[in-house]
C-alpha cells in the first residue's frame, strides 16, 4: 500500500471532487495520505477532512509564499493548534527565493517559528525550499544545535550536496512526480541511492502529476506512480519500495496511526 506524504485536497482542482478523489486513491492502492496546510485560514478545513477520514492525517503551517500576510503566526499558534490529535505535522514551512513572494527576513523569521514549533510538540516539520539551498542548510544547522528536531525536505529538486546535509542532520526526503520527467536525470540519480530509510514518496497535488499523467490535475492516486518509477530506478520490486516508504512515513510521523 501506498502513502502519499504530502498532498492539498483541499485545494481548487481536488476539493471540488474531493470525495472522488479520496475514492481513487483508496482504488490505486494509497493507504494514507498527509494534508498540508498553507495558510492559517486552511488550518481548521484541513482538520477537518482529517476528522471525517480515518486515513488523511493533517498539518498546521504557514508556507513561504504567505509569510509576509502571517507575521502574527508564532511558535506558540502553531503548537496551540498542533494539539488536535489528527494534526501529525508542522508546516509547510521553509524558503523560496524563486517566485519570492514574500520578504526574505519575514520568510525566515517564520521557518524559525516553525522549527521551534516542531522542537517543543516532537512533531516533524515540513520543509519547502526552493532557490534557497545556503539559506535552508544554514537555518537548519543553527536550529539543530538548539535542540534536536525531525522533519522531511518535501518535493526534493535540490543538489546532491543539499540533500547530504538533510541527511546528515536526521532529515527525511521526499520524492514527487518531478522525478518522472525527461529533464530530472540529476533528480533521478540523487533518487537512486537515497538512504532506504529516509526516503518518502509525495504528489503535492494537485501540482507536479508525474509521468503518464503530467498535464493533468494531480491527485494522490498518482503517488502510485512516482513510487513504481522510484522503485525501477532504484532496482526493486514497486511492492519493496511502497512498504520501504510507507514505514518511514510512520517512523517520521509517529503521531499518525497505521
Amino acid at each position: 500500500m501506498f502513502v502519499d506524504s504530502h498532498c492539498h485536497l483541499n485545494y481548487k482542482g481536488l476539493v471540488e471532487q474531493q470525495a472522488d478523489v479520496l475514492a481513487r486513491a483508496r482504488d490505486s492502492g494509497v493507504s494514507a495520505m498527509l494534508n498540508i496546510s498553507t495558510r492559517e485560514r486552511e488550518w481548521d478545513e484541513v482538520i477537518g477532512l482529517a476528522e471525517q477520514e480515518a486515513d488523511v492525517w493533517a498539518s498546521v503551517g504557514i508556507h513561504p509564499h504567505e509569510a509576509d500576510q502571517h507575521v502574527s503566526i508564532d511558535c506558540a499558534k502553531l503548537v496551540a493548534k498542533s494539539t488536535h490529535p489528527r494534526v501529525v505535522a508542522i508546516g509547510e514551512t521553509g524558503l523560496d527565493y524563486y517566485y519570492d513572494k514574500s520578504d526574505r527576513a519575514q520568510q525566515c523569521t517564520g521557518f524559525r517559528a516553525h522549527i521551534k514549533a516542531s522542537r517543543e510538540t516532537g512533531l516533524p516539520i515540513i520543509i519547502h525550499t526552493r532557490d534557497a539551498e545556503a539559506d535552508t542548510a544554514a537555518i537548519l544547522t543553527e536550529e539543530t544545535q538548539e535542540g534536536a528536531f525531525t522533519g522531511v525536505i518535501h518535493c526534493f529538486t535540490a543538489s546532491a550536496a543539499f540533500a547530504r546535509i538533510a541527511l546528515d542532520l536526521g532529515l527525511y526526503i521526499s520524492l514527487s512526480g518531478i522525478v518522472t520527467f525527461k529533464n530530472a536525470q540529476d533528480l533521478q540519480d540523487i533518487a537512486k541511492w537515497l538512504p532506504a530509510d529516509r526516503l518518502l514518496v509525495e504528489t503535492d497535488a494537485p501540482f507536479l502529476a508525474p509521468i503518464p499523467h503530467r498535464g493533468r490535475t494531480g491527485e494522490p492516486a498518482f503517488v502510485a506512480d512516482t513510487a513504481r518509477f522510484v522503485a525501477q530506478l532504484r532496482g526493486i520490486e514497486t511492492e519493496i519500495l511502497a512498504r520501504q516508504t510507507a514505514d518511514n512515513f510512520y517512523n517520521l510521523f509517529t503521531k499518525a496511526a497505521r
